[in-house]
């Protein structure tokens, strides 16, 4: 009987920690958020074309090199 009561303690306790914690968050602005989402889109776009050029580059020379 005492061990149900602790797990029930333990999880109403966990449940007001989160909650507590949750409220102390300070959540982006609508324009804040648009502006990190625009930089993460266009970093991710930069790297892709930059290592399909690596990888087209390097494909291209052991293409070369093999068929010599």
């Amino acid at each position: 009987m005492l061990k149900e009561i602790r797990k029930e303690n333990r999880i109403m306790s966990y449940v007001r920690e989160t909650r507590a914690e949750l409220r102390k968050v300070v959540w982006p602005t609508r324009e804040e958020a648009t502006n990190l989402t625009l930089i993460v889109v266009s970093t991710i776009v930069a790297m892709s074309v930059f290592f399909g050029a690596i990888d087209y580059v390097l494909s291209a020379l052991v293409r070369f090199l093999f068929t010599q």
